[in-house]
């Protein structure tokens, strides 16, 4: 499926942020905040989220930790390979993005032996079908092994060319983070900091808690995400759909939270606790139903995750916010500011 976004901006010289902001002076939860209300911009800090949000609001987290994803590798016709490495499936299976040392995705094919550490990894076919992009494949691991322990041993977090050089693991956390399980950090929680969520709950906003499990994004290709794992617990549907009885917000923090809801979320915008693979795609074609407000990063130009954000807020305030923030300097990807839509 392709989703297209209507937003169209060109991301300025400079607009790229380079290293966590601890690393350019600033606390976690320094970054700049964007809040765009409906004809209304607000230029504020992050750590002045609790004087936005209402008594009674509500946010959802993502507690999905970040796993070293990357892989050094070598292809068995001896050329090396960098290899970011998605998700264990049920059965054992791997998805993989074979990529080049210093780039996109390089040409692979099935049966294809790759060999990272330990291990022979033989590519099976395409993911999530044998219709999809050549660029994540179905890997089979030999002899099996524990994903996550895997990769704390041998692997190193993702990274792509806007980054001024590699980080520790540590800092493509976010600080509640608790599930081993995503290839790529759910950024848009970073700012969240401990002293900030005891304010956010001190002033009346309840945060819940779900997991859903990032796989590779597609940074050159801009598709939409593929199928990813996720836990909505039942305390947490609950608190929701208590918080639509009061007329109170449901903000996500971030789009994977966004996903993991709508999946569960009824036409009426109930929710129910769910658990499982969604592949559940939001745009145009399929708004949100339960989700009321949203706290992401900012997103590069034709971006799936833009579709997203329309989803939610519609075309107009997205659109609003992002000339907003290439009007105001802001910082894009993982690392850089956010943005807070309240449609």
């Amino acid at each position: 499926m392709i989703v297209a976004s209507s937003i169209r901006f060109v991301l300025p010289p400079g607009a790229e942020a380079h290293d966590p902001p601890e690393h350019r002076g600033l606390a976690r939860d320094g970054v700049r905040l964007l809040v765009a209300h409906p004809g209304a911009i607000e230029h504020r800090r992050f750590d002045q989220l609790d004087d936005v949000l209402d008594p009674g609001d509500m946010l959802v987290v993502n507690t999905s930790a970040t796993l070293p994803a990357a892989l050094d590798v070598r292809h068995h016709d001896g050329r090396t390979m960098t290899l970011h490495v998605a998700h264990a499936l049920d059965d054992g299976d791997w998805v993989v993005e074979p990529r080049r040392p210093d780039g996109p995705e390089t040409d692979v094919a099935a049966g294809d032996r790759l060999g990272p550490p330990g291990l022979v990894l033989t590519l099976v076919a395409p993911y999530p079908d044998e219709h999809a992009p050549r660029r994540l494949w179905r890997a089979r691991p030999w002899p099996p092994v524990g994903l996550a322990g895997y990769l704390a041993t041998h692997g190193r977090p993702i990274a792509y060319g806007h980054l001024a050089g590699r980080f520790p693991l540590a800092d493509h956390q976010t600080v509640y983070a608790t599930e081993p399980g995503s290839a790529e950090m759910p950024s848009a929680g970073r700012p969240l900091s401990e002293r900030l969520l005891v304010r956010l709950m001190a002033r009346g906003v309840t945060v819940a808690p779900l997991v859903l499990h990032a796989g590779v994004s597609s940074p050159e290709k801009h598709e939409p995400p593929t199928p990813e794992p996720y836990v909505v617990p039942a305390a947490t549907a609950r608190l929701v759909n208590s918080a639509h009885t009061a007329g109170s917000r449901v903000v996500a923090v971030g789009t994977t939270v966004v996903r993991a809801l709508e999946t569960v979320a009824a036409p009426g915008g109930s929710v129910s606790p769910g658990h499982g693979w969604t592949d559940l795609v939001l745009g145009a074609h399929r708004p949100a139903r339960t989700v009321t407000g949203l706290i992401s990063g900012l997103h590069e130009p034709e971006a799936s995750h833009l579709a997203l954000l329309e989803a939610v807020a519609g075309p107009a305030l997205v659109g609003e916010a992002y000339a907003a923030a290439v009007d105001g300097r802001y910082l894009w990807h993982e690392f850089g500011d956010s943005t807070l839509l309240l449609p």
